[in-house]
């Protein structure tokens, strides 16, 4: 009577497995197609040719890589768990840190694009003139996305409008504060070269300032690492020597509201550093 009931109880297993099976895989299909659009969308902004199917892809791959792997060098379930979770969150991580990268590659461009844009115009080239010049001499990223403001103006969007777009995609100040300086020299008829000028001593001003900040407040973010490091090695150091000795903080009532508060206080102290060794300019 037992085997035949464990027999029609995984009988039913099978077909709920099989009828559900279906409504699963629509779901699954549905997600990959959105999380496409969302990375193909992107990976466009970012000139990033490979193609977004394999990125999600990432998504089935990493967590069977990184979760069997945690659990075969720890024999942890935990550690299994948390190997999974971070598969998870690599393809994310890839897009943000090549958008980083490509955001840095281009702030370290702007300088030399912007005494390259005055020459062009001294050398009696108008403004839209100078930018195809530097399409055509300036590495990547920044050729890339002026060649899109002059692509875009090509095709009756107002050179303005291309600019503010620009700006947009890059989201930095010093390019921010280039934008609008165009803007109104173009409006009130100012010259371009001495604008340039100005903004290229500007810009190497506000450099130097936020190195002189990061090197001041060098000690706080430091101190701010060690602090947060700190509890975490001493624990692992002492369960080393004694793997009991942290019991009766984990079985006493006092001893786990003492655990909790200190958990709290390290993350206010942590909090509290990272708010005072920070400086907006």
């Amino acid at each position: 009577m037992i085997i035949l009931l464990n027999i029609l109880l995984l009988c039913s297993v099978i077909l709920l497995s099989f009828s559900l099976l279906p409504v699963i895989m629509q779901k699954i299909q549905s997600w990959q197609q959105k999380k496409e659009a969302v990375f193909a969308k992107e990976m466009d902004k970012m000139f990033y040719d490979k193609s977004p199917k394999s990125i999600v892809m990432l998504y089935f791959i990493l967590p069977l890589i990184f979760g069997p792997a945690g659990y075969f060098l720890t024999q942890s379930h935990i550690v299994m768990i948390i190997g999974a979770f971070i598969g998870v969150a690599i393809p994310n991580f890839i897009l943000k840190a090549r958008y980083k990268t490509r955001i840095r590659k281009f702030n370290d461009q702007l300088l030399d694009a912007i005494n390259m844009l005055s020459s062009c115009i001294k050398g009696g080239l108008s403004l839209l003139q100078g930018l195809e010049v530097l399409v055509e001499e300036m590495p990547a990223p920044m050729s890339q996305e002026l060649g899109l403001v002059v692509r875009e103006n090509r095709m009756g969007i107002p050179l303005e409008e291309c600019l503010n777009r620009l700006d947009k995609r890059m989201a930095l100040d010093e390019l921010s504060l280039v934008v609008n300086a165009l803007m109104v020299a173009r409006e009130t008829g100012g010259e371009l070269p001495k604008v340039f000028s100005r903004l290229t001593v500007t810009i190497r001003d506000n450099r130097k300032l936020r190195e002189s900040i990061k090197t001041l407040t060098l000690q706080g973010r430091m101190q701010g690492v060690i602090m947060s490091f700190l509890p975490i090695v001493f624990v692992a150091w002492v369960l080393s020597v004694n793997k009991h000795h942290f019991d009766i903080m984990l079985t006493d009532d006092f001893g786990r509201m003492l655990l909790i508060i200190a958990v709290i206080l390290q993350a206010v102290g942590m909090l509290l550093i990272k708010i005072f060794s920070t400086i907006e300019i």
